[in-house]
């Protein structure tokens, strides 16, 4: 497992302009080494906005984006099309404006799938299996995963003290979040933590706490965002208002 680093940058914007770069060239650094690449995408507003400003980026055209694979990390369980589904967010904000193969788009299933949350988080899990190497994993390589945090810690659909956190299967229903919508699908902490990159974005001084708590080494069933760490590089990539209690000697300013 990796050591986290933090990046901080001056406001939301340059953020997002940073994590877009960033993931730009973690992309085509993976077509460069195998030919193909894979991306697990969360939700929330600076996502979005990291999600706008990769297709403003001249550089987006250097990427084959028909040999990427886009999952998720969690979706709210609402019907197909709904806008506060992660899907919904990515397809308007990214996808669309993409080159993108639609058999490499693995969102997760909605509501109106004819599936309840168990069954679609086990549908979920069927396809990840499908996506890895044959008998060598139940999981994809997955370069980047990108996350963000929670007010209270959380990070995908995994929440302080919930039950999700024990879950030792890729993909878990979620009930009773405290966060709605109530119902939801996530990938799980040992899933998440087979990713090569993990990336914790998050801006806003209403995040300092949970940050500062993780970086300080908060146990992850109380901070489940302390509980992240990809196989290669765990990154934060922060605003200063995100970064407020993160300890100077952590910091990368930028």
């Amino acid at each position: 497992m990796s050591e986290a680093s933090v990046a901080v940058h001056a406001d939301a914007d340059l953020l997002a302009q940073a994590v877009a770069a960033r993931l730009v060239v973690r992309l085509l650094d993976a077509q460069a080494a195998r030919g193909q690449a894979s991306v697990v995408l969360t939700g929330g507003r600076i996502a979005a906005a990291v999600y706008r400003a990769v297709t403003a980026l001249p550089a987006r055209d250097a990427v084959d984006w028909s040999r990427v694979d886009f999952w998720w990390g969690d979706e709210r369980f609402l019907p197909a099309g709904d806008p506060e589904r992660n899907e919904t967010q990515a397809r308007a904000a990214l996808l669309d404006a993409l080159p993108v193969d639609p058999a490499r788009v693995h969102a997760m299933p909605a509501s109106d799938a004819g599936a309840d949350p168990e069954e679609a988080a086990a549908r979920y899990a069927a396809e990840l299996a499908r996506a890895a190497r044959p008998g060598t994993a139940v999981l994809p390589h997955f370069d980047v995963l990108m996350l963000g945090v929670g007010e209270d810690g959380h990070i995908a659909s995994v929440f302080p003290e919930h039950p999700v956190h024990y879950e030792s299967r890729p993909v878990s229903a979620v009930r009773g979040s405290p966060k709605p919508p109530p119902v939801r699908i996530t990938l799980t902490l040992p899933a998440i933590n087979t990713a090569e990159e993990v990336w914790l974005v998050a801006s806003g001084a209403d995040k300092a706490h949970a940050v500062g708590m993780a970086l300080a080494g908060a146990g992850p069933v109380q901070v489940p965002a302390a509980g992240v760490q990809g196989t290669g590089r765990t990154l934060w990539l922060l605003d200063r208002a995100a970064a407020a209690s993160v300890p100077t000697r952590l910091r990368s300013l930028r």
